[in-house]
């Protein structure tokens, strides 16, 4: 984050996720990548994770082990509409569908959003794993 956009300060700078160094600085995010980080936060939290804010986050870590049936996907797909919506105010969520992958043991979780404040539109596909030791 070299220069500050004054069209887009409203969507704020922020620690990257994950943390890091860059020039001996803590490593920022701005605008519409803090946005997207804000997400992958949300989807990687479990409820009941952060002491302050117990009901934060998706809680996807509940369906590992679960079958990856249409059941098991029409869940995840609620539970991340829901938390986006909750913990987002940013965005405005377009869609949201889960896939299953070859390998029956992947779930793939598309999110199309948009930006309030600038009207772009975006999408994240956020890889879930339905069993212990896969492949991140």
């Amino acid at each position: 984050m070299a220069t500050i956009d004054p069209s887009k300060v409203f969507l704020g700078v922020g620690w990257r996720f994950p943390v890091a160094a860059s020039d001996e600085e803590v490593a920022l995010a701005g605008y519409e990548e803090d946005v997207r980080q804000a997400i992958l936060i949300i989807l990687q939290t479990q409820r009941g994770e952060r002491v302050m804010r117990p009901e934060f986050g998706a809680g996807l870590r509940e369906f590992v082990f679960e079958p990856a049936n249409p059941a098991t996907m029409a869940l995840i797909k609620k539970r991340v509409e829901e938390a986006l919506i909750d913990w987002e105010p940013r965005i405005d969520v377009l869609g949201v569908s889960v896939t299953t992958s070859e390998e029956r043991n992947r779930l793939s979780v598309d999110i199309a959003y948009r930006v309030r404040a600038t009207n772009s539109a975006a999408n994240l596909v956020f890889p879930f794993y339905l069993l212990e030791g896969s492949a991140v």
